[in-house]
């Protein structure tokens, strides 16, 4: 096999992102070369028709390109990342556990992807949440049981697919049970991943389910390296014991848990090795340069003999297999966003005397959002203006000091948190106005794993817009 045609094989397992709205040169210009595809993030994203657009000018250089986003619904969007998602995540949809409402939130999501010219839906989430302190999981889960974790992520994986996108369930083998962030950190899995973290992607492939995303993730009952870079997690286990033939994804190749480690360039060559067919390379690194040189050292790789020609071409086949896939997809399912805010409405829970008077304190605490969401806006005070309350809305932060009880002297006071259990500042920040205005409203957003003395307790399941919408119905109804 000549050099020339390994860079190709090299290109076509290459999953980069970019700057800006419009694609740059180089992306058009490798893209008409062969590239495998392109990750769009929520830096790229002005309107779903602006997308549309994109992806016509992309596609026009290669239809086999494949255009990938993270679009779970809930907590993590790019499509609605500057409004906030028209659709619950997973852990509403699990705690109202009808898989058909579930399945038709996915349809619905993969109509807007399709007509937006999307290829590969990096979603859904199929870890067991098993640890609620887990920083990086939490809400875009379905839950903490396996068994519901499966069910919905097959029925979310099967809607998805319906709509003519192809799903990409993640991070296995299972990233649930952490107390880190791959982001930040290396986690560590102790527990074996056959007693209930297995079972999701079990069901996923079942389901039909088009691709796979790795986690970056230490699982000592199968390696002591990371699950994204080792043969025993990304072959042995997805492929021979549980018989996936499609395509598996590598997690971002940036984030710390291989770049920390190995390092990005030695942990693209591993990870290709260890069975990943498509590198996701991009979130943060995202020039020609990065892409140059993943390339160049696949090729060497290749040259030196660490990495064998057949597994080149067997990864490119299964990039190649996954657009043609995709191409004979002619579906035209419409998008049906009322849906969205109608699961929203059915998975929130409400406790105690939540109505409002017609002038409410909202106030707002916030913690740094995780890499994997990222800033998008959420609460409850704008939908709550905007369903005719004069709002104060006061937002608060760890540094912050304001006196919220003199503000909302003689008016309603709403505190609206997410993972209080996860922000010892928040939770005592909460007690202290309970202590003082028992007749409070607590609206928490995040994972309900810590519920303070709120006599007054309303449950979203997760930070959407449709979420906020629903929660703000709930404090104004008559």
């Amino acid at each position: 096999m000549t050099v020339d045609s390994i860079e190709r094989l090299a290109d076509r397992c290459l999953l980069p992102g970019f700057v800006g709205t419009e694609p740059p040169e180089w992306v058009l210009r490798r893209a008409a070369g062969g590239l495998g595809g392109v990750c769009l993030y929520s830096r790229n994203v002005v309107s779903a028709q602006q997308v549309a657009a994109l992806s016509v000018r992309l596609h026009a250089e290669n239809p086999g390109l494949v255009i990938a986003i993270d679009e779970e619904g809930g907590d993590v969007t790019r499509l609605e990342a500057a409004a906030g998602s028209s659709y619950p995540g997973n852990l509403a949809l699990g705690a109202v556990d009808d898989v058909e409402l579930t399945g038709a939130v996915a349809r619905s999501i993969g109509a807007e992807l399709a007509g937006a010219g999307i290829d590969l839906d990096l979603a859904p989430v199929a870890d067991v949440n098993s640890n609620p302190i887990n920083p990086v999981i939490g809400v875009r889960a379905f839950g903490a049981e396996s068994d519901l974790v499966a069910r919905h992520t097959a029925a979310w994986v099967q809607g998805l697919q319906s709509a003519g996108v192809a799903a990409c369930v993640k991070h296995f083998p299972g990233h649930g049970d952490t107390s880190l962030d791959s982001h930040l950190a290396l986690p560590v899995v102790d527990e074996d991943p056959h007693t209930g973290a297995l079972e999701p992607f079990s069901a996923a492939i079942a389901a039909g389910v088009r691709a796979v995303m790795s986690a970056h993730i230490v699982v000592r009952s199968s390696d002591e390296m990371p699950g994204t870079i080792s043969s025993n997690v990304m072959t042995e286990l997805l492929r021979n014991e549980l018989g996936f033939r499609g395509l598996a994804v590598s997690d971002g190749l940036e984030m710390r848990a291989i770049a920390d480690g190995v390092g990005i360039v030695e942990g693209t060559v591993l990870a290709l090795a260890a069975g990943c067919d498509l590198l996701c390379i991009g979130g943060g690194l995202a020039g020609e340069d990065i892409a140059i040189e993943l390339r160049d050292a696949i090729v060497a790789a290749v040259k030196a003999g660490r990495l064998s020609e057949e597994r080149l071409v067997e990864a490119a086949a299964r990039v190649d297999s996954l657009a043609e896939w995709r191409s004979q997809q002619m579906v035209g399912v419409r998008a049906d966003r009322a849906i969205g805010l109608a699961a929203a409405r059915r998975a929130v829970r409400a406790e105690g005397k939540v109505r409002i008077d017609g002038s409410p304190v909202v106030v707002q605490l916030r913690s740094t959002p995780s890499q994997a969401a990222g800033v998008v806006p959420w609460g409850v005070a704008e939908p709550l203006a905007q369903l005719g309350a004069h709002v104060d809305a006061i937002s608060v932060d760890e540094t912050a000091s304001v006196d919220v009880i003199s503000a909302a002297a003689g008016r309603s006071l709403v505190l609206v948190v997410r993972n209080l259990h996860r922000h010892p500042w928040m939770a005592a920040a909460v007690e202290a106005a309970l202590a003082q205005r028992p007749d409070a409203i607590l609206i928490e957003m995040g994972l309900p794993a810590c519920r303070p003395a709120a006599a007054n307790y309303v449950r979203t399941y997760g930070a959407a817009r449709v979420c906020g919408i629903a929660a703000a119905e709930v404090l104004v109804e008559r």
